[in-house]
C-alpha cells in the first residue's frame, strides 16, 4: 500500500507531537546525570571517575526494571486502539504490583555492586567514591520505578506532557541539591560523589509521588479506576507484562551492559581514561535520547494501529518513525565531527581528559546512524509486542560480537579506549540491521494474510 506525501506529513506530525514531550523528558532525565558528571568533574578526576563507574554499574539494574515496565506502553496502546477501556485500568493496577516485585531485588543489588568493582580490578582509588554513590542512589529506586511505570502508562495513551514537566522540575531541583550535598552547604557535610547519589535519590522519590498524584487526579484517567479498586496480583495481567516486559528489559539491559562493561574496563586502564570515556559517553547518550524518545512514540503509534487491526498502517508508522530517528542522528553525527572540542569543553577543562575524549567523540559520530536505526526498529517491534527475538538479537549483537571485538582490540591488543569503542560500533551496527529486517519480515507476512 502506497502512502501519499500528505499522509506522510500527517503521520510525521502526529509522531512528533506525541514524541516531542517524550524526547524532552528523556533529555531532561539525562540532564540529571549530565549535571552530576559536570559538577563531579569540578571536584576532582577521582570524583568524576567514581560517578562514572558507579553510574555504569547502577544503570543496568535500574534500566532492567524501567525497560520491563515499558511493556505497559504497547499493551495499553493496543487496548486503546481496540477500544477495550475496561482492561486498561486492570493492566495499570497490575503494573503497580510488578513495580513492587522489581523494587526489592533492585535495591539490594545496587547496594552490593562494590563486589563487581573488586572482581573487575577497578582502580582502588575509584572504588570508595563509586561505592558511596551507589549506596546513596539505591534509596531512590522505588520512586524511580514508580515514575517510570506511570510515565509509560500515560505515554501509551498518548498523554506525554505531564512526565516532561515532572522531569523539568526534577532537573531544576537537582542542580541546587547537587551543590548543597556535594559541597556541604547549609550546615551539611561535603559528600562529593556520594552527594550526587543522594540528590538523585531525593529527585526520584519526589518524581514518583508527583506521577501518582497526576494519574490519580487526571480526569480522563478516572474511568480506568487505577487506584479506586484494591486487588491482589492477578496472574493474567502480570503474565502479559512479564511476557512483553522482561525480554524488553533484558534487551535494553544487554545494550547498557555493553556500555557499562566498557566503562568498567576503562577504569582498569587509568583514572584519566575512565573520566574521558564518561565525558564522551555522556555526550553520545544525550544525543541518543532524541531517537530513544521517538522510539517510545513509535511503539505507541504502531501499537495503536495493531489494536485497530491495521498491520499495513503499523508497518508504515514503524518505518517512517525509524527513518526520522536516523535522519536526526545524521545531524548529531555532523556536530560531533565538526565541533568535538567545544562539546567536550562543556564537561571538563582537564587537558589530559580532553585529549582522550575528543577522539572518542569522533567515534561516537560513526555509530550515530546505527544507533538511530536500531532504536527505531526496536521501538517498532515493541509496538507489535514482539520482544523475545529482539532480545536474542541484542545478545548476539552486543555480547557475541560487540564486547569480544572491543575487549580484544582495547585490552588484549592494547589499542586502548578507541579499541573498546570499535566494539560498541560493531554491536550497534549488527543490531540496526537485524531489528529492521525482523520488523520488515513480520509486518510483510502479516499484511499479506
Amino acid at each position: 500500500m502506497n502512502y501519499s506525501l500528505s499522509e506522510i506529513k500527517k503521520e510525521s506530525g502526529t509522531l512528533l507531537k506525541v514524541g516531542s514531550p517524550i524526547i524532552a523528558t528523556q533529555l531532561l532525565s539525562m540532564g540529571l546525570n549530565v549535571t552530576d558528571t559536570i559538577m563531579a568533574g569540578r571536584l576532582s578526576a577521582a570524583d568524576l571517575a567514581g560517578v562514572a563507574v558507579g553510574n555504569a554499574l547502577y544503570l543496568p539494574v535500574a534500566l532492567f526494571g524501567m525497560a520491563t515496565l515499558v511493556a505497559i506502553n504497547p499493551i495499553v496502546s493496543q487496548l486503546l486502539g481496540g477500544r477495550k477501556f475496561d482492561k486498561i485500568g486492570k493492566s495499570a493496577r497490575q503494573m503497580l504490583w510488578l513495580i513492587a516485585f522489581l523494587t526489592i531485588p533492585s535495591f539490594f543489588m545496587v547496594r552490593n555492586l562494590d563486589l563487581v568493582m573488586h572482581w573487575t580490578n577497578v582502580d582502588a582509588e575509584i572504588i570508595p567514591y563509586a561505592s558511596g554513590y551507589l549506596k546513596a542512589i539505591s534509596w531512590g529506586i522505588p520512586g524511580l520505578l514508580i515514575f517510570a511505570g506511570l510515565r509509560y502508562f500515560s505515554e501509551g495513551l498518548a498523554v506525554t506532557r505531564p512526565s516532561m514537566y515532572v522531569a523539568l522540575s526534577a532537573l531544576l531541583i537537582n542542580i541546587p541539591a547537587d551543590y548543597i550535598l556535594m559541597y556541604g552547604k547549609l550546615g551539611l557535610p561535603a559528600m562529593g560523589a556520594t552527594g550526587t547519589g543522594y540528590a538523585s535519590a531525593i529527585i526520584y522519590t519526589i518524581s514518583g509521588l508527583i506521577m501518582i498524584g497526576f494519574t490519580a487526579s487526571f480526569k480522563p484517567f478516572k474511568r480506568f479506576h487505577i487506584y479506586a479498586k484494591t486487588r491482589g496480583p492477578e496472574w493474567k495481567y502480570i503474565k502479559e507484562l512479564i511476557y512483553v516486559g522482561v525480554p524488553n528489559g533484558a534487551s535494553s539491559t544487554m545494550e547498557v551492559l555493553l556500555f557499562a562493561s566498557v566503562s568498567v574496563l576503562m577504569g582498569t586502564l587509568s583514572v584519566t581514561a575512565s573520566a574521558a570515556h564518561q565525558v564522551a559517553i555522556n555526550i553520545a547518550a544525550m544525543a541518543f535520547m532524541i531517537p530513544f524518545g521517538l522510539s517510545m512514540a513509535i511503539s505507541q503509534r504502531v501499537g495503536l494501529a495493531v489494536g485497530q487491526s491495521s498491520i499495513q498502517k503499523a508497518r508504515f508508522r514503524g518505518f517512517l518513525g525509524t527513518g526520522i530517528c536516523t535522519a536526526i542522528m545524521c545531524i548529531t553525527a555532523v556536530l560531533f565531527f565538526t565541533i568535538p572540542e567545544t562539546i567536550v569543553g562543556i564537561y571538563t577543562k582537564d587537558p589530559a581528559v580532553i585529549a582522550l575524549a575528543v577522539p572518542l567523540i569522533f567515534m561516537a559520530a560513526v555509530f550515530q546512524i546505527s544507533d538511530g536505526l536500531q532504536v527505531g526498529g526496536f521501538g517498532a517491534l515493541r509496538g507489535l509486542k514482539d520482544t523475545r527475538i529482539p532480545m536474542v538479537v541484542n545478545f548476539i549483537s552486543y555480547w557475541i560480537i560487540g564486547f569480544p571485538v572491543g575487549y580484544i582490540l582495547g585490552i588484549k591488543m592494547a589499542v586502548g579506549p578507541e579499541g573498546l569503542w570499535i566494539g560498541l560500533i560493531s554491536g550497534l551496527s549488527v543490531a540496526a540491521v537485524l531489528h529492521n529486517l525482523r520488523f520488515h519480515l513480520l509486518t510483510k507476512a502479516k499484511s499479506n494474510n
